[in-house]
């Protein structure tokens, strides 16, 4: 199947804990965070998720293609995580574009502070988007990871 649209075409979303949308958004987790480590998504990895923030982005016949949850820590502090991008649609700017949408929705918020733990291999990723990484590796679901920061 050809993958639809770019960046621009698609709409960025809060969604709902415990709704049809945050299922989808669970699969897509599942699929392209987990499965690739032969992994699942895990009740510990889901605890708590009620009361964090949760964005998608949806092609505009309702196909959800990326996802990402932010957790706060502070009133002025965020913690990103399983920021994730269907794979048939990877390498169209959609991980780029559901980062700068969540950023520019959490700083009319009131966030001033974004820390992350990025896989190695997605370093340079959020580098370009302007994160800095601090500390050293550490394994995390059985990959390299490194902590990562930024202020909004």
């Amino acid at each position: 199947m050809e993958p639809k649209g770019d960046s621009q075409a698609v709409l960025f979303k809060e969604i709902a804990f415990g709704t049809d949308e945050y299922r989808r958004e669970c699969r897509l987790r599942e699929e392209g965070l987990r499965k690739p480590l032969g992994l699942s998504l895990s009740a510990e990895d889901l605890a708590g998720e009620e009361s964090q923030l949760h964005f998608c982005l949806f092609e505009p016949d309702d196909n959800l293609v990326a996802c990402v949850i932010a957790a706060p820590v502070s009133p002025t502090a965020a913690r990103i995580r399983q920021m994730a991008v269907a794979p048939a649609h990877q390498g169209k700017g959609l991980g780029r574009r559901v980062m700068h949408e969540l950023e520019k929705n959490l700083r009319a918020r009131g966030f001033k502070n974004l820390e992350l733990d990025a896989r190695a291999t997605a370093v340079g990723f959020y580098e370009k988007l302007g994160y800095t990484v601090v500390g050293d590796e550490f394994i995390e679901v059985t990959v390299p990871h490194f902590r990562m920061v930024k202020a909004v």
